[in-house]
């Protein structure tokens, strides 16, 4: 055991850069992904294959450029989710366990950590993801009248506060605080395990440790965590992509309601459309967002031993 210091706004920092990092990395697959969920759980839309059927279909019709539809806000949203994040996750962390380090990941203090941070970076998250699904879903193959699209994130920001007043705006609110305060808290587990045991069976068997291994263990122990996240909340993340997207603005809420609404028309792949592209994303996307995160860190002078 041994004292840890608090870090101040340096974990918010490093936070917000490893937020960055994930939309880089991760924008296009969760645009085909939001494609998927859209197009492939409602009736009466253009059916795609799969993810690379979806993909092929936007590249042919838009360019590379589809596939970033949305990202402005994405870049801010995941910049701000990113800083609050980590540095609630590190403080409270820090707080649970009384400001002693732990040798050894404790569950009792990760899962309350992660599932707090989560749960108050949804009321960031929901507004930016509504604004982002709601551009993802204007593509070429898209039944949205031409006339009735947004020409940017604000104008849709504005027009949905517009039509459906300031409340609109957090549309599946409820939904979102869901799938992030329990996706978190898998995903901390996941990471903070993976990354524990890795890194006390390298110590072990090698002398030559050096920051290209801390990279490795952060590529695998992030990846490993955003794949744990998606297949335990993809449900609720389909839910909440009809939920933001119902041009209904009476639509059903109940995250529950919507996905035994989608299972009775398409079965379980309709809850879990857009599978694919989503774990294609997970590793990756949360891969760069650990090892940015550890990154800048290391830059800022605080270490994860």
């Amino acid at each position: 055991m041994e004292e840890i210091s608090g870090s101040g706004y340096k974990e918010y920092v490093a936070g917000c850069l490893a937020g960055v990092a994930a939309v880089a990395s991760g924008h296009p697959f969760d645009t085909v992904k939001v494609m998927l969920q859209k197009h492939n759980a409602e009736a009466h839309m253009i059916q795609y294959r799969n993810g690379l059927h979806c993909t092929a279909r936007i590249l042919k019709t838009e360019g590379i450029k589809g596939l970033y539809r949305g990202a402005t806000s994405s870049f801010v949203g995941m910049a701000v989710e990113g800083s609050l994040f980590f540095g609630i996750y590190s403080q409270t962390k820090m707080y649970l366990q009384g400001g002693v380090q732990s040798e050894e990941p404790r569950p009792q203090v990760i899962i309350p950590s992660a599932a707090y941070s989560g749960a108050i970076i949804s009321f960031v998250l929901g507004p930016t993801e509504l604004i982002k699904c709601r551009m993802q879903i204007q593509g070429t193959d898209s039944l949205v009248p031409k006339s009735s699209r947004y020409s940017s994130p604000l104008d849709c920001a504005l027009k949905t506060v517009e039509t459906e007043g300031v409340k609109g705006i957090f549309r599946g609110g409820c939904t979102t605080l869901l799938r992030e305060s329990i996706g978190n808290a898998v995903f901390m587990s996941v990471y903070e395990y993976v990354r524990h045991q890795m890194h006390s069976n390298i110590k072990v068997s090698s002398s030559n440790y050096s920051n290209l291994v801390d990279i490795g263990i952060g590529i695998a122990a992030g990846g490993l965590g955003g794949v744990g996240f998606w297949l335990t909340v993809l449900p609720l993340d389909v839910a909440k992509t009809l939920i933001q997207t119902n041009p209904d603005k009476n639509c059903p809420r109940n995250p529950f309601r919507v996905l035994s609404s989608v299972y009775q028309r398409a079965g379980l792949k309709g809850c879990y459309a857009g599978l694919g592209p989503t774990i294609s994303r997970a590793f990756p996307a949360n891969a760069a967002t650990i090892v940015a995160w550890e990154f800048a860190l290391k830059m800022l002078g605080i270490r994860r031993d």
